[in-house]
């Protein structure tokens, strides 16, 4: 509740981040001359499965559903209703600046990225912007944060990778994004003011 939703929507959302984690929204494709299908990569601690292709012409560009779709669409529904556009754009800032600088091209998966980098950033973000609105910041910083820095800064780097499906906030970048929804639930349980931040609470008698 102190993340501005209920706790039935809070389920929700990361019951539908984890399940359309496996959903992706085909966009383009890119041309390219070799892929690496079926194969095992290992990236900071984490493996990740390239998917098997049986007829491969190109890199086919994909946003995730899990990945990218729902924070996005939370991330925005957080920003209008609370308002926090300046100290939103600071802390995406700082926390793109860091995925940016951290993330890495994996040949067969895309770009991936530390799993613990965004969460790590964004605390400190958050906190150091406002203890109050920190959760909010947090979601917000941590999921747009994440997919400017990591995915879309570089779209440069996805043609030659050799990987079937470039989906921007999945592979290595979707964990970063649903640890720092979780993180976010953290932040407000021990740095939020209690008065004030309860939906359906205010002014009862």
């Amino acid at each position: 509740m102190r993340l501005g939703v209920s706790s039935r929507a809070a389920l929700l959302l990361l019951i539908g981040s984890l399940v359309g984690a496996y959903f992706n929204i085909p966009l383009a494709e890119l041309p390219g001359e070799r892929v690496l299908s079926g194969q095992a990569v290992d990236f900071f601690g984490m493996r990740y499965v390239v998917p098997v292709i049986h007829e491969w012409a190109g890199t086919l560009i994909a946003v995730n559903v899990g990945g990218a779709v729902i924070p996005a669409i939370m991330s925005l529904y957080l920003l209008i209703r609370y308002r926090l556009w300046g100290p939103a754009a600071v802390a995406t800032a700082v926390v793109a600046t860091a995925c940016y600088w951290l993330s890495d091209p994996v040949p067969g998966v895309g770009i991936a990225i530390p799993v613990f980098v965004p969460a790590a950033a964004t605390a400190i973000v958050a906190l150091l912007l406002s203890r109050e609105y920190a959760a909010r910041l947090a979601y917000i910083a941590g999921s747009l944060g994440t997919l400017i820095g990591a995915d879309l800064l570089n779209f440069g780097k996805i043609s030659g990778l050799g990987a079937p499906v470039a989906s921007i906030g999945g592979a290595g970048t979707f964990d970063g994004i649903f640890i720092t929804g979780i993180l976010a639930v953290l932040l407000a349980s021990l740095t939020s003011p209690r008065s004030g931040l309860e939906p359906g609470r205010q002014g009862s008698g």
